[in-house]
Protein backbone atom coordinates (compact mmCIF):
# COMPACT_ATOMS: atom_id res chain seq x y z
CA UNK A 1 0.00 0.00 0.00
CA UNK A 2 1.44 3.61 -0.92
CA UNK A 3 0.86 4.62 2.49
CA UNK A 4 2.70 1.56 3.96
CA UNK A 5 5.53 2.48 1.59
CA UNK A 6 5.55 5.35 2.42
CA UNK A 7 6.26 4.83 6.24
CA UNK A 8 8.62 2.39 5.65
CA UNK A 9 10.47 4.46 3.50
CA UNK A 10 13.60 5.60 6.00
CA UNK A 11 14.43 8.58 3.37
CA UNK A 12 11.20 10.59 4.25
CA UNK A 13 11.14 13.67 6.01
CA UNK A 14 8.69 12.20 8.94
CA UNK A 15 12.02 9.74 9.65
CA UNK A 16 14.26 12.42 9.68
CA UNK A 17 12.56 14.73 12.33
CA UNK A 18 11.75 11.42 14.25
CA UNK A 19 15.61 10.82 13.87
CA UNK A 20 16.46 14.54 14.39
CA UNK A 21 14.59 14.61 17.48
CA UNK A 22 15.95 11.27 18.95
CA UNK A 23 19.53 12.40 18.57
CA UNK A 24 18.66 16.12 20.45
CA UNK A 25 16.77 13.85 23.37
CA UNK A 26 19.68 11.59 23.83
CA UNK A 27 22.53 14.42 23.36
CA UNK A 28 20.95 16.59 25.88
CA UNK A 29 19.96 13.46 28.43
CA UNK A 30 23.76 12.41 27.92
CA UNK A 31 25.13 16.23 28.42
CA UNK A 32 22.89 16.37 31.35
CA UNK A 33 23.68 12.98 32.79
CA UNK A 34 27.22 14.11 32.75
CA UNK A 35 27.21 17.49 34.01
CA UNK A 36 25.00 15.67 36.94
CA UNK A 37 27.35 12.80 37.20
CA UNK A 38 30.58 15.36 37.63
CA UNK A 39 29.05 17.82 40.09
CA UNK A 40 27.89 15.41 42.08
CA UNK A 41 31.46 13.44 41.95
CA UNK A 42 33.00 16.43 43.19
CA UNK A 43 30.93 17.62 45.95
CA UNK A 44 30.93 13.97 46.68
CA UNK A 45 34.75 14.42 47.18
CA UNK A 46 34.86 17.40 48.66
CA UNK A 47 32.84 16.41 51.20
CA UNK A 48 34.38 13.62 51.59
CA UNK A 49 37.65 14.96 52.12
CA UNK A 50 36.00 16.98 54.55
CA UNK A 51 34.52 14.53 56.93
CA UNK A 52 37.67 11.94 56.81
CA UNK A 53 39.84 15.25 58.51
CA UNK A 54 36.98 16.24 60.73
CA UNK A 55 37.07 12.27 61.61
CA UNK A 56 41.25 12.86 62.05
CA UNK A 57 40.96 15.74 64.32
CA UNK A 58 37.80 14.26 66.20
CA UNK A 59 39.65 11.15 67.17
CA UNK A 60 43.02 12.92 68.33
CA UNK A 61 40.93 15.31 70.71
CA UNK A 62 39.27 11.98 71.56
CA UNK A 63 42.24 10.10 72.67
CA UNK A 64 44.08 13.26 74.39
CA UNK A 65 40.69 13.73 76.31
CA UNK A 66 39.80 10.30 77.12
CA UNK A 67 43.72 8.85 77.33
CA UNK A 68 43.23 6.23 74.57
CA UNK A 69 45.58 5.32 71.95
CA UNK A 70 45.61 7.69 69.00
CA UNK A 71 45.59 6.76 65.35
CA UNK A 72 48.99 6.79 64.88
CA UNK A 73 50.22 5.68 61.60
CA UNK A 74 53.80 4.61 59.79
CA UNK A 75 55.25 5.84 56.29
CA UNK A 76 54.71 1.88 55.14
CA UNK A 77 50.80 2.01 55.77
CA UNK A 78 50.35 5.11 53.29
CA UNK A 79 49.42 5.75 49.80
CA UNK A 80 52.69 7.36 48.39
CA UNK A 81 50.67 10.54 47.00
CA UNK A 82 49.12 10.95 50.08
CA UNK A 83 52.91 11.00 52.19
CA UNK A 84 53.80 13.36 49.82
CA UNK A 85 50.74 15.80 51.04
CA UNK A 86 52.02 15.21 54.25
CA UNK A 87 55.70 15.92 54.31
CA UNK A 88 54.83 19.44 51.86
CA UNK A 89 51.98 20.44 53.60
CA UNK A 90 51.97 19.10 57.46
CA UNK A 91 48.44 17.19 55.71
CA UNK A 92 46.22 16.16 53.26
CA UNK A 93 43.73 13.73 52.26
CA UNK A 94 43.63 10.86 49.40
CA UNK A 95 40.76 9.27 48.34
CA UNK A 96 40.76 5.43 47.41
CA UNK A 97 38.68 3.31 45.32
CA UNK A 98 40.25 -0.16 46.51
CA UNK A 99 39.62 -3.25 47.10
CA UNK A 100 37.97 -3.83 49.45
CA UNK A 101 36.16 -0.58 49.62
CA UNK A 102 36.84 2.54 48.74
CA UNK A 103 37.33 4.99 51.34
CA UNK A 104 38.89 8.64 52.04
CA UNK A 105 42.43 9.15 53.70
CA UNK A 106 42.90 11.54 56.24
CA UNK A 107 46.92 12.26 57.47
CA UNK A 108 49.12 15.14 59.09
CA UNK A 109 51.85 15.26 61.29
CA UNK A 110 51.53 16.82 64.42
CA UNK A 111 54.49 17.20 66.91
CA UNK A 112 56.46 14.46 65.57
CA UNK A 113 53.76 11.88 65.10
CA UNK A 114 52.17 10.56 61.78
CA UNK A 115 48.60 10.57 62.64
CA UNK A 116 46.25 8.94 59.70
CA UNK A 117 42.71 8.07 59.40
CA UNK A 118 40.53 6.19 56.89
CA UNK A 119 37.15 6.81 56.54
CA UNK A 120 34.93 4.21 54.46
CA UNK A 121 33.08 6.28 51.38
CA UNK A 122 30.89 3.18 50.11
CA UNK A 123 27.35 4.78 51.26
CA UNK A 124 28.78 7.48 49.16
CA UNK A 125 30.18 5.50 46.37
CA UNK A 126 26.20 3.81 46.56
CA UNK A 127 24.01 6.39 46.36
CA UNK A 128 26.27 8.32 43.14
CA UNK A 129 25.66 4.67 41.49
CA UNK A 130 22.16 4.59 42.24
CA UNK A 131 21.86 8.37 40.89
CA UNK A 132 23.61 7.55 37.65
CA UNK A 133 21.17 4.14 37.16
CA UNK A 134 17.89 6.48 37.73
CA UNK A 135 19.54 9.12 35.35
CA UNK A 136 20.10 6.33 32.45
CA UNK A 137 16.93 4.53 33.30
CA UNK A 138 14.71 7.69 33.07
CA UNK A 139 16.60 9.50 29.63
CA UNK A 140 15.76 5.89 28.21
CA UNK A 141 11.81 6.21 29.54
CA UNK A 142 12.38 10.13 28.11
CA UNK A 143 12.90 8.63 25.15
CA UNK A 144 10.57 5.88 24.91
CA UNK A 145 7.52 8.72 25.17
CA UNK A 146 9.41 11.06 23.18
CA UNK A 147 9.80 9.31 19.95
CA UNK A 148 6.63 8.00 19.74
CA UNK A 149 5.21 11.41 20.08
CA UNK A 150 7.34 13.01 17.69
CA UNK A 151 6.30 10.15 15.20
CA UNK A 152 2.29 10.81 15.99
CA UNK A 153 2.73 14.26 15.78
CA UNK A 154 4.69 14.30 12.46
CA UNK A 155 2.61 11.68 10.83
CA UNK A 156 -0.18 14.36 10.38
CA UNK A 157 2.23 16.66 8.65
CA UNK A 158 3.54 14.07 6.44
CA UNK A 159 0.59 12.62 5.70
CA UNK A 160 -0.66 16.14 4.33
CA UNK A 161 2.35 16.73 2.21
CA UNK A 162 2.22 13.14 0.59
CA UNK A 163 -1.28 14.52 -0.28
CA UNK A 164 -0.16 17.08 -1.63
CA UNK A 165 2.70 15.21 -3.37
CA UNK A 166 0.09 12.21 -4.76
CA UNK A 167 -2.29 15.70 -6.07
CA UNK A 168 0.32 16.75 -8.08
CA UNK A 169 1.64 13.24 -9.92
CA UNK A 170 -2.31 13.25 -11.06
CA UNK A 171 -2.09 16.58 -12.24
CA UNK A 172 1.46 15.59 -13.77
CA UNK A 173 -0.62 12.31 -15.10
CA UNK A 174 -3.23 14.31 -17.10
CA UNK A 175 -5.51 14.12 -14.26
CA UNK A 176 -6.81 18.29 -14.33
CA UNK A 177 -9.45 17.38 -11.94
CA UNK A 178 -7.13 16.18 -9.29
CA UNK A 179 -7.26 18.57 -6.27
CA UNK A 180 -5.90 18.00 -2.64
CA UNK A 181 -9.16 19.62 -0.78
CA UNK A 182 -7.04 21.29 1.68
CA UNK A 183 -8.81 24.71 1.21
CA UNK A 184 -6.55 27.91 2.73
CA UNK A 185 -7.46 27.17 6.27
CA UNK A 186 -4.78 26.73 8.65
CA UNK A 187 -2.32 28.90 7.57
CA UNK A 188 1.10 26.63 7.87
CA UNK A 189 3.66 26.19 5.32
CA UNK A 190 1.74 23.01 4.00
CA UNK A 191 -1.36 24.70 3.54
CA UNK A 192 0.33 27.44 1.33
CA UNK A 193 1.85 24.59 -0.68
CA UNK A 194 -1.32 22.82 -1.65
CA UNK A 195 -3.03 26.27 -2.01
CA UNK A 196 -0.50 26.51 -4.45
CA UNK A 197 -0.57 23.28 -6.16
CA UNK A 198 -4.92 23.74 -6.57
CA UNK A 199 -4.33 27.07 -7.82
CA UNK A 200 -1.76 25.85 -10.88
CA UNK A 201 -4.17 23.04 -11.26
CA UNK A 202 -6.78 25.34 -12.26
CA UNK A 203 -5.10 27.71 -14.17
CA UNK A 204 -3.37 25.10 -16.04
CA UNK A 205 -7.03 23.17 -16.81
CA UNK A 206 -8.26 26.61 -18.11
CA UNK A 207 -5.44 27.04 -20.37
CA UNK A 208 -5.74 23.69 -22.08
CA UNK A 209 -9.32 23.88 -21.97
CA UNK A 210 -8.68 26.90 -23.89
CA UNK A 211 -6.23 25.60 -26.00
CA UNK A 212 -8.65 22.80 -27.18
CA UNK A 213 -11.83 25.34 -27.65
CA UNK A 214 -9.33 27.26 -30.14
CA UNK A 215 -8.62 24.23 -31.49
CA UNK A 216 -11.76 22.99 -32.25
CA UNK A 217 -12.69 26.78 -33.64
CA UNK A 218 -10.63 27.28 -35.64
CA UNK A 219 -11.10 23.76 -37.02
CA UNK A 220 -14.76 24.69 -37.53
CA UNK A 221 -14.40 27.44 -39.27
CA UNK A 222 -11.87 26.18 -41.58
CA UNK A 223 -14.25 23.30 -42.43
CA UNK A 224 -16.33 25.55 -44.88
CA UNK A 225 -13.87 27.60 -47.20
CA UNK A 226 -11.93 24.37 -47.09
CA UNK A 227 -14.92 22.24 -48.69
CA UNK A 228 -15.24 24.82 -51.16
CA UNK A 229 -11.35 25.44 -51.73
CA UNK A 230 -11.73 21.57 -52.28
CA UNK A 231 -14.69 21.89 -55.20
CA UNK A 232 -13.12 24.72 -56.71
CA UNK A 233 -9.73 22.52 -56.97
CA UNK A 234 -11.46 19.51 -58.77
CA UNK A 235 -12.98 21.49 -61.52
CA UNK A 236 -8.93 23.54 -62.35
CA UNK A 237 -7.52 22.28 -65.51
CA UNK A 238 -5.43 18.74 -65.97
CA UNK A 239 -2.11 19.78 -65.24
CA UNK A 240 1.38 19.81 -63.20
CA UNK A 241 0.36 22.95 -61.28
CA UNK A 242 -3.49 22.05 -60.76
CA UNK A 243 -1.92 18.54 -59.15
CA UNK A 244 0.49 20.30 -57.00
CA UNK A 245 -2.47 22.62 -56.04
CA UNK A 246 -4.75 19.70 -55.49
CA UNK A 247 -1.97 17.94 -52.92
CA UNK A 248 -1.58 21.32 -50.64
CA UNK A 249 -5.62 21.25 -50.49
CA UNK A 250 -5.46 17.10 -49.50
CA UNK A 251 -2.69 17.80 -46.78
CA UNK A 252 -4.68 21.03 -45.33
CA UNK A 253 -8.33 18.89 -45.51
CA UNK A 254 -6.57 16.16 -44.02
CA UNK A 255 -4.78 18.74 -41.07
CA UNK A 256 -8.50 20.39 -40.54
CA UNK A 257 -9.83 16.77 -40.01
CA UNK A 258 -7.72 16.00 -37.77
CA UNK A 259 -8.15 18.74 -35.76
CA UNK A 260 -11.80 18.51 -35.36
CA UNK A 261 -10.76 14.33 -34.20
CA UNK A 262 -8.95 15.74 -31.65
CA UNK A 263 -10.86 18.54 -30.63
CA UNK A 264 -13.97 15.72 -30.58
CA UNK A 265 -11.42 13.50 -28.26
CA UNK A 266 -10.96 16.39 -26.11
CA UNK A 267 -14.10 17.11 -25.51
CA UNK A 268 -15.15 13.38 -24.56
CA UNK A 269 -18.26 13.02 -26.51
CA UNK A 270 -16.90 10.05 -28.91
CA UNK A 271 -18.81 6.77 -28.36
CA UNK A 272 -17.63 3.32 -28.72
CA UNK A 273 -19.27 0.24 -31.05
CA UNK A 274 -17.53 -2.37 -30.09
CA UNK A 275 -17.39 -6.05 -31.72
CA UNK A 276 -15.81 -9.09 -31.70
CA UNK A 277 -13.20 -8.87 -34.54
CA UNK A 278 -10.02 -10.73 -36.02
CA UNK A 279 -7.53 -8.93 -34.93
CA UNK A 280 -4.89 -9.67 -37.31
CA UNK A 281 -7.09 -9.75 -40.31
CA UNK A 282 -8.08 -5.93 -39.00
CA UNK A 283 -4.42 -5.05 -38.81
CA UNK A 284 -4.00 -6.52 -42.02
CA UNK A 285 -6.75 -4.68 -44.18
CA UNK A 286 -5.67 -1.55 -42.31
CA UNK A 287 -1.71 -1.86 -42.98
CA UNK A 288 -3.43 -2.41 -47.21
CA UNK A 289 -5.35 0.96 -47.09
CA UNK A 290 -2.45 3.01 -46.14
CA UNK A 291 -0.75 1.82 -49.63
CA UNK A 292 2.93 1.24 -47.93
CA UNK A 293 4.79 -1.15 -47.18
CA UNK A 294 4.90 -2.88 -43.65
CA UNK A 295 5.37 -6.67 -43.17
CA UNK A 296 2.38 -8.26 -40.70
CA UNK A 297 3.53 -10.88 -37.85
CA UNK A 298 0.70 -12.87 -36.44
CA UNK A 299 0.96 -15.73 -33.65
CA UNK A 300 -2.41 -17.31 -33.82
CA UNK A 301 -5.35 -16.28 -34.43
CA UNK A 302 -5.87 -13.45 -31.89
CA UNK A 303 -10.08 -11.65 -31.51
CA UNK A 304 -10.77 -8.74 -29.76
CA UNK A 305 -13.80 -7.23 -28.74
CA UNK A 306 -13.30 -3.71 -29.65
CA UNK A 307 -14.35 -0.88 -32.36
CA UNK A 308 -13.10 -1.70 -35.43
CA UNK A 309 -12.97 1.58 -36.75
CA UNK A 310 -11.38 3.20 -33.93
CA UNK A 311 -8.44 0.40 -34.35
CA UNK A 312 -8.41 0.87 -38.12
CA UNK A 313 -7.61 4.49 -37.49
CA UNK A 314 -4.97 3.56 -34.27
CA UNK A 315 -3.17 1.16 -36.76
CA UNK A 316 -3.19 3.23 -39.56
CA UNK A 317 -1.64 6.37 -37.78
CA UNK A 318 0.87 4.15 -36.54
CA UNK A 319 2.49 2.80 -39.54
CA UNK A 320 2.40 6.60 -41.60
CA UNK A 321 3.72 7.54 -38.52
CA UNK A 322 6.77 5.09 -39.15
CA UNK A 323 6.87 5.94 -42.53
CA UNK A 324 6.51 9.43 -42.52
CA UNK A 325 9.13 10.08 -39.40
CA UNK A 326 11.16 6.26 -39.16
CA UNK A 327 12.59 4.25 -41.77
CA UNK A 328 11.53 0.89 -43.31
CA UNK A 329 11.37 -1.86 -43.00
CA UNK A 330 8.21 -1.06 -41.21
CA UNK A 331 7.29 -4.41 -38.65
CA UNK A 332 3.58 -5.40 -37.40
CA UNK A 333 3.74 -8.11 -35.37
CA UNK A 334 -0.10 -9.39 -33.77
CA UNK A 335 0.64 -11.00 -30.92
CA UNK A 336 -2.48 -11.91 -28.40
CA UNK A 337 -4.54 -8.55 -27.73
CA UNK A 338 -1.13 -6.75 -28.18
CA UNK A 339 -0.31 -4.93 -31.96
CA UNK A 340 3.58 -3.76 -32.06
CA UNK A 341 4.15 -1.31 -34.72
CA UNK A 342 8.28 -0.82 -35.44
CA UNK A 343 10.46 0.94 -37.81
CA UNK A 344 14.17 0.85 -37.61
CA UNK A 345 14.41 4.87 -37.75
CA UNK A 346 16.22 7.55 -35.35
CA UNK A 347 13.75 6.18 -32.61
CA UNK A 348 11.03 8.71 -30.87
CA UNK A 349 13.11 11.39 -29.20
CA UNK A 350 13.57 11.64 -25.45
CA UNK A 351 11.94 14.54 -24.96
CA UNK A 352 8.38 12.43 -26.87
CA UNK A 353 9.35 9.28 -24.43
CA UNK A 354 9.32 11.83 -21.05
CA UNK A 355 6.22 13.75 -22.06
CA UNK A 356 4.08 11.63 -24.65
CA UNK A 357 2.94 13.11 -28.33
CA UNK A 358 1.86 16.56 -28.84
CA UNK A 359 0.52 18.35 -31.30
CA UNK A 360 1.98 20.14 -33.52
CA UNK A 361 5.32 18.85 -32.33
CA UNK A 362 7.48 16.54 -33.81
CA UNK A 363 9.85 16.30 -30.91
CA UNK A 364 13.40 16.35 -33.05
CA UNK A 365 14.40 17.10 -36.99
CA UNK A 366 15.93 13.26 -37.42
CA UNK A 367 11.94 12.03 -36.49
CA UNK A 368 10.89 14.09 -40.05
CA UNK A 369 8.81 16.86 -40.28
CA UNK A 370 5.00 16.84 -39.73
CA UNK A 371 1.95 18.41 -37.36
CA UNK A 372 2.96 15.93 -34.40
CA UNK A 373 -1.38 15.17 -34.36
CA UNK A 374 -0.89 11.28 -35.46
CA UNK A 375 0.46 10.31 -32.25
CA UNK A 376 -1.96 12.20 -30.51
CA UNK A 377 -4.82 10.70 -31.95
CA UNK A 378 -3.88 6.95 -31.95
CA UNK A 379 -3.32 8.00 -28.26
CA UNK A 380 -6.46 9.49 -27.49
CA UNK A 381 -8.54 6.77 -29.70
CA UNK A 382 -6.87 4.12 -27.78
CA UNK A 383 -7.97 5.78 -24.30
CA UNK A 384 -11.74 5.87 -25.93
CA UNK A 385 -11.40 2.09 -26.69
CA UNK A 386 -9.74 1.46 -23.27
CA UNK A 387 -6.33 0.34 -24.85
CA UNK A 388 -2.78 1.25 -23.67
CA UNK A 389 -0.20 3.25 -25.62
CA UNK A 390 3.21 2.50 -24.80
CA UNK A 391 5.77 4.18 -27.03
CA UNK A 392 9.61 3.37 -26.78
CA UNK A 393 12.78 2.73 -28.75
CA UNK A 394 14.41 -0.95 -29.48
CA UNK A 395 17.09 -1.61 -26.75
CA UNK A 396 19.38 -3.53 -29.18
CA UNK A 397 19.53 -1.35 -33.08
CA UNK A 398 17.28 1.15 -32.36
CA UNK A 399 13.95 2.43 -33.95
CA UNK A 400 11.07 3.70 -32.80
CA UNK A 401 8.47 0.96 -31.04
CA UNK A 402 4.98 1.36 -30.37
CA UNK A 403 2.62 -1.19 -28.57
CA UNK A 404 -0.95 -1.33 -28.12
CA UNK A 405 -2.57 -3.33 -26.05
CA UNK A 406 -6.34 -4.18 -25.90
CA UNK A 407 -8.33 -4.69 -23.24
CA UNK A 408 -9.20 -8.15 -22.19
CA UNK A 409 -12.70 -8.79 -23.25
CA UNK A 410 -13.79 -5.77 -21.07
CA UNK A 411 -15.88 -3.65 -22.07
CA UNK A 412 -14.12 -0.50 -23.05
CA UNK A 413 -14.60 2.90 -21.13
CA UNK A 414 -16.05 5.02 -24.03
CA UNK A 415 -19.14 2.88 -24.52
Amino acid sequence: MPIVRALLNLRSLHWKIILLVSVACATMALTVGVLVHESTLARSMHEGALRAADQLHRAEQDARRTGQAPPLATPGELPESLLRQVERHGSGTLYEDGPPAPAYWAAERKDGQLYALKTDMTADLLTRQALDRHLWKYSLVTLAVVIPATALATELPARRLRRVARTARRITAGDLEARTGMGRRGGDEITGIAATVDSMADSLRERIVSEQRFTADVAHELRTPLMGLVTSAGLLPEGEATELVRDRVRVLRDLVEDLLEISRLDAGVEHVQPRRVALADLVEESVARTGLPATVTATGAPAAETDPRRLDRIVTNLVVNAHRHGAGPVEITVSGLTVTVRDHGPGFPADLLAHGPQRFRTGAEQRGRGHGLGLTIARGQAKVIGARLDLRNHPVDGGAVAELHLPDGATPPGR
